[in-house]
């Protein structure tokens, strides 16, 4: 028992000293892109195409940029981990080209499973401080799904939590897993969260939590998010519990189109992927990693490394992913007009793929869209 209670007196401390040591509480949520045109008049934007359908999804993006004349030039890289120093990293070349151009569109990367591989994605975000994962999930009209009404964006630390990759076992049989929280991050994102809300005319910011069950490490995420929501009287704060958020969003989605969600790492991933399925899955759902000095734009579905070359991959993930970043680069008519004519696309159903119910290659469903930029 005295153990327990200098455990808990020690963590108090902790929390009341983190709270005096905000760094980011002043500081802009994300550096605002800072690119430059070169002499052709256009920006340079870092391209992973990825693995598996990575490349030929990349290639649908680059055609329809091409037809809808979009003044960015590509410069591919490749993040396959190279040994340096004994330790296993992305190449120097990749880290540089992101760093210089602050921006980059990635297609989706394959880690081997229960090998030992760090995930290259996590790796990316760490290296890049990427430390929120933004994923707006909206259905799309004319594709008939079980709801017709979602429109959620859920705001996802992206740096700690369940994901710290803290891991040992203990003895033989008994594997332990930390969770690490810290106030910084969780305040960062918090920030981040009510800078969406506000920018994007939304009224309500709601933290997602298990504070019930993990009381001080969640209990620290809420604290730190009810300290952000002071500077923000015009936007509504709440809290809300995981599980009866994952059971109410999916028996009516449409009360949460009012809101930013943010929440810990974990829970971000598996409600961000629980809404994406509620408008017809991951192929149409964006996605984008903020950080100070650089962002990420990505598809977040596999590799598909079993249809990889058969010309059947969808690219709209990837494509409404380069949505995001053409607005964050203030490129927002681009956005619209291509978003207008891939949505249109699959509205009306002619030139689908076969993940969406239609037959369509990736070069026909490609084809579709361009023609409709053409003739707008």
């Amino acid at each position: 028992m005295l153990a327990a209670r200098n455990f808990s007196s020690v963590a108090r401390g902790a929390l009341k000293n983190s709270q005096s040591l905000r760094g980011y509480a002043t500081a802009a949520p994300t550096a605002a892109f800072a690119g430059q045109k070169n002499s052709k008049g256009n920006y340079t934007v870092t391209l992973v195409p990825g693995d598996g359908i990575g490349p030929e999804i990349s290639q649908s993006v680059k055609d329809i940029y091409t037809a809808a004349g979009v003044p960015i030039e590509w410069e591919e890289v490749s993040v396959s981990p190279i040994l340096k120093g004994g330790k296993t990293v992305i190449p120097d070349a990749a880290i540089q080209s992101v760093r210089k151009n602050t921006v980059a569109l990635k297609g989706p990367l394959a880690t081997p499973i229960g090998k030992g591989h760090v995930s290259l994605n996590l790796t990316l975000r760490r290296t890049f401080n990427l430390f929120a994962n933004v994923r707006p999930c909206v259905s799309v009209k004319g594709f008939k799904t079980a709801y017709d009404d979602v429109n959620t964006v859920l705001i996802r630390e992206n740096t700690e939590g369940e994901y710290s990759g803290i891991e040992h076992e203990i003895v033989d049989g008994v594997v332990q897993s930390i969770k690490l929280i810290t106030w910084e991050a969780s305040e960062r994102v918090a920030r981040y969260a009510f800078n969406y809300a506000e920018s994007s005319g939304r009224k309500r910011v709601t933290a997602v939590h298990k504070a019930n069950i993990m009381k001080m490490s969640d209990g620290m995420f809420l604290s730190a998010c009810r300290q952000v929501a002071k500077d923000f009287p015009g936007i509504a704060y709440d809290e809300d519990l995981l599980d009866r958020v994952c059971l109410q969003i999916t028996q009516n989605p449409a009360p949460y189109a009012d809101r930013v969600m943010v929440m810990p790492n974990l829970y971000g991933d598996i409600l961000s992927d629980m809404c994406a399925g509620l408008i017809g899955g991951l192929g149409l759902t964006p996605s984008g990693n903020i950080g100070r000095d650089a962002s990420i734009f990505e598809a977040v579905h596999g590799s598909a490394p079993d249809i990889a070359g058969k010309g059947l991959a969808n690219p709209t993930a990837l494509l409404l992913s380069s949505m995001m970043m053409l607005r964050h680069m203030n490129l927002n008519s681009y956005a619209d007009k291509i978003e207008k004519a891939a949505l249109g696309t699959i509205a009306e159903g002619k030139s689908i793929t076969g993940d969406l119910g239609g037959k369509a290659s990736t070069k026909e469903f490609t084809d579709a869209i361009v023609k409709k930029l053409v003739k707008a």
